[in-house]
């Protein structure tokens, strides 16, 4: 007992962070239902939610993904968890079905692969990406032939992968058999967050075609809209496919097309984001990415205390030299100072941005029928860099 009056003597109550949060969090699924969750337990209070999780669990039964057992002895057990997204279009917009139902929840049950152990129940592993340079290659020989570009997308890619190792995995919370709660899974196929599981995708999808693959998105291309569409109905009889139509947004590319056949790719959506993260979503914009004759040292400047942010938009910006080649000589700059940034390499960041903010729609234009190259090396020449193939 102490004289201090308080809240708790003054009756006065004031929620706790976490049941302030489902407070929160159930007015707003309420309204819109279109936010990501982070959280089984804040995911079962939503309808649609619940529904895309059940539309994952059908699918992995379908795909025959497992065997449920008894726990093994001496086997080491991976956990599991539940990964909640919602699919934007390239223009931020949340897709709409009939009536206004929204298409975009994606529930997706991972193995917790961090807990593997080498050599028990993972051994390779590798990622199946394709360089941007070859996505380059793609566009532009799309271009120069007037050729359609289509884009293809896997349903549940990892899941086609099998399995050389023996994994055994807990139920996922909330959908645990009620006969046999403590039973485990052993996988027959693989499953995202899998060490392996890029590797037996990529495998198996290597045994039927080649093909432009990033993960589970494939652009095709051919000379006859015939043979390209042969190629598709033999992936769509293998894997279940998903026909997106003409190739409009892949990886954060955005792409368009004129009538003489030109296509155009930017990754304005990415920028926007990119300067909403930095906090620069409404800088003022400069003309150049860099000063011109402006060199630093490591050792200048004050050291920044956390240096996190200046590495996540250093890297950001890497990607988005993709389609801004007026952009590599200030970004490689920059990333010089990775180790240790100052305030004055932040401040080089933050030209960048700055000169962004005011070329959002600049890009690459593969232009049919050319075999002409122009280029500039001047960062100051950026609004007329113009690729032809």
């Amino acid at each position: 007992m102490h004289p201090m009056q308080t809240r708790s003597k003054s009756g006065i109550v004031k929620p706790k962070p976490f049941e302030e949060y489902q407070c929160y969090l159930t007015t707003i699924l309420s309204l819109h239902d279109v936010v990501e969750l982070a959280t089984y337990k804040a995911a079962s209070q939503s309808s649609v939610w619940i529904q895309a999780m059940r539309e994952e669990i059908e699918a992995l039964h379908t795909q025959g993904t497992w065997d449920l057992v008894s726990v093994p002895v001496d086997k080491n057990i991976v956990g599991s968890r539940w990964v909640y997204r919602v699919k934007k279009n390239s223009d931020g917009s949340i897709p709409k079905g009939k009536l206004g139902r929204v298409l975009s929840h994606k529930a997706r049950l991972v193995a917790q692969g961090f807990s593997q152990a080498p050599g028990l129940d993972f051994s390779e592993m590798f990622s199946p990406v394709v360089r941007h340079t070859t996505v380059q290659l793609v566009l532009s020989i799309a271009a120069m032939n007037r050729w359609s570009l289509r884009q293809l997308d896997v349903k549940n890619a990892f899941l086609h992968g099998d399995l050389e190792e023996e994994v055994f995995m807990r139920q996922p919370q909330g959908f645990e058999d009620s006969k046999y709660p403590t039973h485990v899974y052993l996988l027959r196929k693989s499953l995202y967050g899998l060490k392996q599981a890029p590797r037996a995708w990529n495998a198996k999808f290597t045994d039927s075609v080649i093909l432009l693959l990033y993960v589970d998105d494939i652009i095709l291309t051919g000379s006859k809209d015939s043979l390209v569409q042969e190629v598709i109905d033999e992936l769509s009889a293998v894997f279940e496919m998903k026909d997106m139509g003409r190739l409009t947004y892949f990886l954060g590319l955005q792409i368009s097309y004129n009538d003489n056949g030109d296509i155009f790719v930017c990754q304005t959506k990415y920028a926007r984001d990119l300067l909403a993260k930095a906090g620069m979503a409404t800088c003022q914009s400069c003309t150049t990415p860099c000063k011109p004759h402006c060199q630093l040292l490591a050792s200048e400047g004050d050291s920044l205390s956390d240096p996190t942010m200046y590495r996540s938009i250093v890297g950001a910006l890497q990607y988005l030299t993709f389609t801004r080649p007026d952009l590599c000589y200030a970004v490689n700059t920059v990333c010089q100072y990775m180790t240790q940034p100052s305030d004055l390499h932040f401040q080089l960041v933050k030209r960048i941005l700055r000169y962004i903010h005011g070329t959002l729609d600049h890009g690459l234009n593969f232009t049919s029928g050319s075999w002409d190259l122009h280029a500039y090396s001047d960062a100051d020449w950026a609004s007329d860099v113009n690729i032809r193939t």
